[in-house]
């Protein structure tokens, strides 16, 4: 296993749009403790029979407040006829307030991937409901050496519990790139790092915290190399080439065409196969990580 640079920080930031195949919002700065609450009001104009739920939520049991990248929904306690519990409100305000006939719902509230429920009873009194969630960020990017992957050209697949556990299992998020943040419940989760189309893959465990973003950062061993067909050195290239990259074991690693194709391979060695006007041609290649080049094969 890659043992991937970590860094833990607690963050007062922006929110911004929630991540679900996009950018996710940023960790609220929290004291983690929770500061005095005024008494709720009930809000001007409420209906006879209406009742006041201001919501908020939190890190966790001790944790501060969250305070934007929420979602909330407010749904009837009960199913209807067809089964399905009827979502009554909605709302994306950090501290929102509902206002609901009196009687009983559930309330769910989502930030990022990590969410809460509980049901909750709307009185003739304001009353506060205060939501735990037990999530923290994360945030990634990959290197080779000290030089920092371009986004775009790398990009992540989150995965809960270990690399190592048994079983099949789906990713949480997918193709996250360079820079976005993800919110995720706290707990164990292992990253798997695709550098370019090749095979240079990284599986890294890492651990978040409710509460903090943590900053990972993967280092891939590998590099960019650019093939050409030439019938002398320093030559043309030859177009209409077809090129596969195989192990010392003879499995394919990749295949491209082209005049100028150009692979990221982890380091190793490799042969490469090139076919042009029904001839084939070959040639060993070593890579080494961060030096990135050429390769030339000769069409003779």
């Amino acid at each position: 296993m890659t043992r991937p640079t970590i860094h833990c920080r607690r963050l007062l930031l922006p929110a911004l749009a929630l991540f679900a195949i996009e950018a996710a919002p940023a960790l609220a700065q929290s004291p983690f403790t929770m500061p005095p609450a005024p008494p709720p009001q009930a809000p001007a104009n409420m209906k006879a029979g209406d009742g006041a739920i201001l919501a908020m939520a939190r890190y966790g049991n001790e944790g501060g407040v969250i305070n934007g990248g929420l979602h909330w929904r407010v749904y009837a306690d009960k199913p209807d006829q067809a089964g399905v519990f009827r979502l009554v409100k909605e709302d994306h305000s950090a501290q929102p307030t509902f206002v609901l006939p009196a009687g009983n719902y559930i309330v769910h509230v989502a930030f990022g991937l990590a969410s809460t429920a509980k049901p909750i009873q709307v009185g003739r009194e304001p009353a506060r409901e205060v939501f735990e969630i037990a999530g923290g960020g994360l945030r990634i990017e990959a290197r080779v050496g000290n030089v920092k992957i371009a986004t775009g050209q790398v990009s992540f697949d989150i995965y809960q519990g270990s690399q190592f556990e048994q079983g099949d299992r789906r990713p949480l998020a997918s193709s996250v790139l360079t820079g976005a943040i993800v919110l995720v419940p706290e707990g164990t989760y292992y990253i798997l790092s695709k550098y370019g189309d090749g095979n240079a893959v990284v599986r890294s465990d890492i651990r978040v915290q409710a509460g903090k973003l943590t900053d990972i950062t993967v280092t891939h061993r590998a590099a960019q190399i650019m093939f050409k067909l030439v019938s002398k050195r320093g030559g043309e290239a030859l177009a209409n080439t077809d090129w596969a990259v195989l192990s010392p074991a003879g499995d394919t690693i990749t295949e491209t065409k082209g005049a100028f194709p150009r692979v990221i391979l982890a380091e190793g060695e490799y042969k490469i196969i090139a076919r042009n006007d029904n001839k084939v041609y070959q040639q060993d290649l070593t890579v080494i990580p961060g030096v990135d080049g050429e390769i030339e094969v000769l069409a003779r």
